[in-house]
C-alpha cells in the first residue's frame, strides 16, 4: 500500500492567510517549511487512488503529485473517490474541485452524508456520484485492494450545521488494510479524546497517522474542558499525561505520525524542543508530498 501526504496542516494551512505568529512569518520568510491542509491519498495497485478528506488546497495537491495526474484519456484521472472522516469545511471543502469528474465514490458518515446535502445537489449537477454509507457493517472493499473500516472516534459537528443530531459517529477514524500484502494503516486526523478503541487500533497497524492538531489545549486560548486532555475545539493535545503522545507511547514497534497540525503547534519548527520530545518517542512530523509504503 502507497500512502501519499498530500497536505499535513490543520485548517488554514502554513502559514495561515491571517495570521501574523512567530511559525507563520517563519514560514513566509522561508524558514519553515510552508504546509497544505490535511488531506492524504491511497493505493493498493499504483492505479486506483483514494483520497483521505478533500481539503480546500486538493487542486495544488493533486497538481504536484505526479502519480495522481491525469491520463491517457484527455479526462482520465486514477482517482477514484474520497473517504470523508467527517464534515468539516477543511476536510470536505475540495470535493468542489473534482467536480465534473463523473463516477467517484465518496464514502461518508450518515450524519456528514446529510450535513453535505447542499453541497452533494451542486455536484450532482455536475456529474453523478456515487455515495456510500462509510460506517457499513463489515466495512467496504476499494478497487486496488484495498478494505476499509470506519470507526467512530468523536460527535464534534461542524459550526455550520443547524440544529444537528446527536451522533458520536460525526467523526471517524479508518482501518485501511492492503489485502496482497496484509499492511495495515490507521487514519485519523481528527481525535477528541484518547479512547481503548485507538489503543485497539494502532495494537493491529503497521503505520497511524494521527490528530496532531495542538501542542498544548491552551495554544489557541482554550481551555481544557474535564482535565483529561480533552480540548475545547475537538482536538485532543499533544502533551500532558492525557495527551495524544503519551498514548501513542503505549505502541512502540509501529509507524506513528502526527498530521493536521496547526499553525500555532511547535512541532512545526524541527529545532523545538516540542519536536525533540516527539522524536525521541519514535514519532513523526512528516512534510507535504512524503510517501509512506505500508
Amino acid at each position: 500500500m502507497r500512502v501519499v501526504l498530500l497536505g499535513t496542516a490543520a485548517g488554514g494551512g502554513v502559514p495561515q492567510w491571517n495570521c501574523a505568529c512567530t511559525l507563520c512569518a517563519a514560514a513566509r520568510d522561508g524558514k519553515l517549511p510552508s504546509r497544505t491542509q490535511d488531506c492524504a491519498a491511497v493505493t493498493g495497485n499504483s492505479r486506483d487512488w483514494w483520497l483521505l478528506n478533500a481539503s480546500p488546497d486538493l487542486r495544488t495537491q493533486l497538481t504536484a503529485t505526479a502519480a495522481l495526474w491525469p491520463g491517457p484519456g484527455p479526462r482520465d484521472t486514477p482517482v477514484r473517490g474520497v473517504l470523508l472522516t467527517d464534515a468539516e469545511a477543511d476536510h470536505a471543502g475540495g470535493l468542489t474541485v473534482l467536480r465534473g469528474a463523473a463516477g467517484l465514490k465518496v464514502y461518508a458518515a450518515p450524519p456528514v452524508t446529510a450535513a453535505l446535502a447542499p453541497l452533494r445537489g451542486q455536484l450532482d449537477s455536475y456529474g453523478p456520484w456515487e455515495w456510500a454509507d462509510s460506517r457499513a457493517d463489515g466495512g467496504f472493499v476499494l478497487p486496488g485492494g484495498l478494505v476499509v473500516t470506519a470507526h467512530p472516534v468523536g460527535g464534534k459537528v461542524p459550526k455550520y450545521v443547524p440544529d444537528p443530531v446527536p451522533d458520536p459517529g460525526w467523526v471517524v477514524a479508518y482501518r485501511i488494510e492492503d489485502l496482497a500484502t496484509g499492511g495495515v494503516l490507521v487514519y485519523a486526523p481528527c481525535v477528541g479524546a484518547w479512547s481503548p478503541l485507538l489503543d485497539e487500533l494502532l495494537s493491529g497497524a503497521d503505520c497511524a497517522l494521527v490528530d496532531g492538531t495542538f501542542h498544548t489545549p491552551a495554544e489557541m486560548g482554550t481551555a481544557v474542558r474535564d482535565g483529561g486532555g480533552q480540548a475545547a475545539m475537538g482536538h485532543l493535545p499533544v502533551s500532558g499525561a492525557h495527551g495524544s503522545l503519551a498514548a501513542l507511547a503505549r505502541h512502540p514497534g509501529r509507524r506513528r505520525i502526527y498530521t493536521h497540525l496547526n499553525n500555532t503547534n511547535p512541532l512545526l519548527d524541527p529545532a523545538s524542543a516540542a519536536r525533540a520530545q516527539t522524536a525521541g518517542t519514535g514519532i513523526e512530523v512528516p512534510l507535504d508530498g512524503d510517501e509512506l509504503v505500508v
